[in-house]
């Protein structure tokens, strides 16, 4: 069952905007209250000061406060604090859809699953599942009420950060549909149409997408992925390029401590590259929250091998490449049937295309890499991830770090 709600013309536009674009929060009247991302200073010096701290993340080195709009000088006068960033909206853009899909009778549709046949994903199925491994996709929602989904979806651990502040609100499904596609990516049971990456990985939704959706919910939302002890979070999202003089405020450096707590607490962190077919390599430039140390950055590949037309790249900036859809130009790319194929919300399926679906791809091989290793470390995973991988020599292929994964490689390489 699939919705038919976009012409082709429609599909050729989104797919050169999927993305995301970002704006200041909290530009109001005098006395209004703004979040501020604040890194170094103790919680008690911030509180002595007049802020309010909701949240601490990375031992404390990092803290989500609230405050006077405009107060970031007064912020940078507290003894100890190094970065002060006002927060901003993450704003969603369309994502990538189309029409018309192939179906089979007993609506299975595994044979449209061409990401899952280059990477060889069904035959390492002979050696892990991602039983007993736990992803958090981190995103608009899930909708856990999806046939290929509920199975293994767990609402009792799944929240909402999207209150702008860092503070958690009850689980309420996917607020649109790249987060339920995302979780399916990586964890679709294969019960009535797509099979994920670990289609036996339990799957946790922590919404960090919505119209209040900002960056220092995305951190938040990193903290609890760790705080429940998921194996993999997935962060199809991001901001930027920003060129190096842009943290001049630390956000890249608060934006590191967090990821890379994260990953000491045993999470491995994946997240997508971007859109902006830009070399992050040159020039400094860098995407947040990927391109820091403590996460799997994943540029996306197509059909044929190559590096998406639109994906970002940047030797020492990309750890792997997966498939997210689209070939090396958008006059080559095939529409619907080079876009990644997944579950939307109300028990349908729809084609997307993005460095969004490549992320997912290696989520889920996290999940079967802990599944047959459960005390590896988050860099031990990423090591065998990238060991696994292929079309690369080493890990300094601008395109695709060290090649774009291969499931059955890895899994039994362990």
């Amino acid at each position: 069952m699939t919705r038919h709600t976009k012409t082709r013309r429609r599909v050729l536009q989104g797919i050169t905007a999927a993305g995301l674009s970002v704006g200041m929060v909290g530009a109001g009247s005098a006395g209004s209250s703004t979040t501020y991302v604040v890194t170094g200073g103790s919680r008690g010096r911030l509180e002595d000061a007049g802020f309010s701290v909701t949240r601490e993340l990375a031992g404390g080195s990092v803290s989500i406060v609230s405050g006077p709009d405009g107060s970031e000088g007064d912020l940078e006068a507290v003894s100890g604090v190094s970065g002060v960033t006002e927060n901003f909206e993450v704003d969603f853009a369309d994502p990538v859809e189309s029409a018309d899909p192939q179906t089979t009778d007993d609506a299975d549709y595994t044979d449209l699953q061409w990401d899952k046949e280059i990477t060889d994903t069904f035959e390492a199925h002979d050696y892990a599942t991602g039983e007993g491994s736990r992803i958090v996709i981190a995103d608009t929602g899930v909708d856990g009420s999806h046939p290929d989904l509920k199975d293994n979806f767990n609402e009792d651990e799944s929240l909402a950060f999207v209150d702008g502040d860092g503070t958690p609100s009850p689980y309420d499904g996917d607020s649109g549909d790249h987060g339920t596609h995302v979780a399916g990516t990586a964890a679709a049971t294969g019960a009535e149409g797509v099979t994920g990456t670990a289609p036996d990985a339990e799957i946790v939704s922590v919404q960090v997408l919505d119209d209040g959706g900002t960056f220092a919910d995305i951190l938040a939302g990193a903290d609890h992925a760790a705080e429940i002890g998921a194996d993999a979070a997935n962060f199809s999202l991001g901001a930027g390029p920003y060129p190096p003089q842009a943290n001049s405020d630390g956000l890249r450096v608060a934006t590191q401590k967090v990821m890379q707590d994260v990953a000491r607490r045993g999470t491995v962190q994946t997240v997508s590259s971007g859109n902006a077919e830009t070399n992050l390599q040159q020039g400094g430039m860098y995407y947040l929250p990927g391109t820091v140390q403590g996460v799997m950055t994943v540029s996306a590949s197509g059909p044929n091998d190559e590096l998406a037309f639109y994906s970002n790249y940047g030797t020492n900036e990309i750890e792997v490449g997966a498939p997210g859809g689209g070939r090396a130009t958008l006059e080559e790319t095939t529409i619907p049937d080079d876009l990644v194929y997944s579950t939307e919300p109300d028990g349908t399926y729809g084609w997307k295309a993005g460095t969004s679906m490549a992320a997912p791809q290696v989520a889920g091989l996290v999940g079967l890499v802990r599944e047959l290793e459960p005390e590896m470390n988050a860099n031990q995973v990423e090591n065998n991830i990238a060991h696994g991988a292929e079309l690369a020599s080493g890990r300094s292929s601008s395109e695709f770090g060290a090649g774009r994964i291969n499931a059955l490689n890895t899994v039994q390489r362990i």
